[in-house]
């Protein structure tokens, strides 16, 4: 899977130099190998490629690996984010550690996280989201205006300009910047956080992963949006209502090295704070959080474990 409009096709060229060499069949989007003019790479529509891979590379930033995800859902594989983008919270390696990262999964030098997701609901519709799902004050059409609900029974009213509803995974996105708790991706559980309230509940909710939500607007509620995983996907009305319940197991994201990848995250979220733009922060991070040796690093007295693989 590619990013949308940056140009990835080098790194194309670098993915099919290797899995020709290994005779591995590459795809991707009709729309995608049509945009680039892709050489080596076969074209199929987006059900078949949500339904006949071994796995997923996604060549972009964190967007574009929350897409894979999300197009495999029904259906998990192994997901390898590759970063193209700015900072990259989620995404594996950098774009210049592609081949290694390659190779050490193919010589199981690699390990498979899961990761839950949100199963949402609103008026005619059903989605998910990875990171989060988000109801959004729309400018002129008032505050977001919600009664919480939790496992069926009432829980608040919000009033604010946002309310954040988290993976453990999404923690570190919108709801880290409305002040909300980083939460280990291992955990489990739901983030409610609001964003500018103006009375009542300021604080984060944090619920168990059996604990289904909904909001329900009041009849002289306005229109928010609804983004899931920052893509809008709707608008709420008066007297609508968003059901959220957390499915387990629903992704699977390749991981090299753990620990430096979640030192490397720790370092991103810290220097968030500087009034930097995106590519100078990367410039800030310690050489060896940005640098890898060719095909990941191995902690010393870890051992590393195959990934599994639908077909011989």
């Amino acid at each position: 899977m590619l990013h949308p409009f940056r140009d990835c096709a080098g790194a194309v060229d670098q993915v099919t130099a290797w899995t020709t060499a290994h005779g591995v069949e590459l795809v991707a989007s009709t729309e995608d190998v049509a945009r680039l003019q892709l050489q080596g790479v076969t074209p199929v529509d987006l059900t078949e490629l949500a339904t006949s891979c071994d796995g997923i590379i996604a060549l972009g930033g964190d967007g574009t690996l929350l897409g894979a995800m999300r197009l495999v859902v029904d259906d998990p594989v192994p997901v390898l984010g590759v970063n193209f983008g700015r900072l990259g919270f989620l995404t594996e390696v950098e774009g210049r550690e592609l081949e290694g990262a390659l190779t050490a999964m193919a010589e199981g030098r690699s390990t498979l996280e899961s990761r839950s997701c949100l199963v949402v609901r609103g008026p005619g519709w059903e989605t998910v989201a990875f990171n989060d799902v988000v109801v959004a004050r729309v400018p002129g059409e008032g505050m977001v205006d919600a009664t919480l609900s939790v496992a069926g029974r009432r829980y608040g009213h919000y009033r604010c300009d946002a309310l954040i509803i988290s993976t453990p995974m999404g923690s570190t996105a919108y709801n880290y910047a409305a002040g909300g708790p980083v939460m280990s991706p291992g955990a489990e559980g739901v983030l409610v956080t609001p964003s500018a309230p103006l009375n009542g509940i300021d604080r984060t909710l944090v619920l168990g992963p059996h604990e289904p939500l909904h909001l329900t607007l009041p009849e002289d509620a306005g229109r928010p949006a609804v983004e899931v995983d920052g893509l809008v996907v709707g608008r709420l009305g008066p007297g609508d209502e968003l059901h959220v319940s957390a499915r387990a197991d629903a992704g699977l994201l390749v991981r090299l090295d753990d620990w430096l990848a979640a030192d490397r995250s720790r370092v991103k979220l810290s220097l968030l704070d500087l009034p930097l733009l995106p590519e100078e922060l990367a410039e800030l991070l310690p050489d060896e959080l940005r640098r890898r040796q060719p095909g990941g690093v191995t902690p010393p007295g870890s051992t590393p474990s195959t990934p599994p693989s639908r077909r011989d």
